[in-house]
């Protein structure tokens, strides 16, 4: 087993990676919480595949499961089905004793991790994900969040969870594009700290890659993104740069109003901000290739027309990053070397040039 260590000042907790680890969930979930009521949270899509499973581990060593399912997709991420996890919780007779265990993708773990941040005034929360996105990415740090109309994780908190269990078992039913669209992040995370995890992310070339390396693709990410963490929980200034591709990539993903992925758009937005950088003389020559060609290896889109939509800059400037009439755009000086540039909000149109963004 792999375990990755989360050492927070007022809260840490293990990251643990195995293949078929998902079978010893209660044992796992028993090492950190004492016997309580458990809501088990999980889409549509994967609650069919994993949900009893899950529930029927963590029955056996004496937990009580409630199953709550709620409708798959970016759309669930709302007001709506968090007050209705919410209202099952409380007929249910849940108290602050009790737990959530987020079990699904990115969405799943911002839901329901944001219902055990708020859920009176605060719940113990695990995360079990299921995706390669979650996996390497979303399910550490503990940010949880909803999305507001089209505003992305504008409602949220931080809250951190007591475990995270990785199975790269569950990987096998994720469908190509579903698998593909958590590489983005990973291709991020190496590009942010080059060394042992940018050389085997060049190793990859297609989604069979991904797969066969995913042990060692999700202990590199998490260890890399859990460094981030303990040197800034709250994002207050170093954590910032994980949001490298994001800021253009959150925008052309509400503007694609659900026909990009979370990590597609992730791959768009690092493609362009490179490019306008590389292009100003900030970013080493030569860096945007590099990304175009690991990004391309595996089928992730490199540009969307989407760029050439004059909204793409009010979602921009709308960015919940936007602090003081500043926006921090996140860039490369080079592989392994990622750098932070303030620019007022009334100068991002002319700053990213859209004639740039649009090449």
């Amino acid at each position: 087993m792999k375990i990755v260590e989360v050492k927070l000042p007022d809260h840490s907790y293990n990251v643990e990676i195995e293949t078929g680890i998902l079978n010893c969930t209660g044992q796992l979930v028993s090492s950190v919480w004492q016997q309580r009521k458990i809501a088990l949270i999980s889409d549509s899509n994967v609650a069919p595949l994993y949900q009893q499973q899950v529930a029927d581990s963590l029955e056996a060593v004496g937990f009580t499961v409630h199953n709550y399912q709620f409708p798959a997709g970016e759309a669930s991420k709302s007001l709506t089905v968090l007050a209705d996890l919410t209202r099952d919780m409380a007929a249910d007779g849940f108290n602050r004793d009790d737990g959530v265990v987020a079990l699904g993708g990115g969405v799943t773990g911002d839901l329901a991790g944001f219902v055990a941040a708020s859920y009176m005034r605060g719940i113990s929360l695990i995360q079990i994900p299921t995706s390669l996105l979650a996996q390497v990415d979303s399910s550490v740090g503990g940010k949880t969040a909803v999305d507001l109309d089209t505003t992305k994780n504008i409602i949220g908190a931080f809250h951190q969870p007591d475990l995270v269990i990785i199975d790269p078992n569950t990987l096998q039913t994720l469908d190509r594009r579903d698998l593909v669209e958590g590489y983005g992040e990973i291709v991020k995370e190496s590009a942010l700290t080059d060394g042992q995890l940018w050389d085997l992310v060049k190793k990859i070339q297609s989604p069979e890659d991904i797969i066969e390396n995913a042990e060692e693709l999700s202990e590199l990410s998490i260890q890399y993104k859990a460094d981030v963490v303990m040197a800034d929980e709250k994002e207050g200034g170093l954590r910032q740069v994980l949001n490298f591709g994001h800021t253009i990539g959150h925008a052309v993903e509400a503007l694609a109003d659900g026909d990009l992925r979370h990590g597609e758009a992730v791959s768009i937005g690092m493609v362009a901000i490179s490019r306008v950088f590389e292009e100003k003389g900030l970013t080493q020559a030569g860096v945007t290739d590099k990304l175009i060609d690991r990004l391309d290896a595996v089928g992730l889109p490199l540009t969307s027309p989407l760029l050439d939509d004059d909204a793409v800059f009010d979602k921009i400037k709308n960015d919940k990053k936007n602090r003081n009439g500043h926006l921090n755009l996140i860039y490369l000086h080079q592989i392994g070397g990622p750098a932070i540039k303030s620019i007022p909000s009334d100068e991002i149109r002319d700053f990213l040039n859209i004639k740039t963004l649009q090449r």
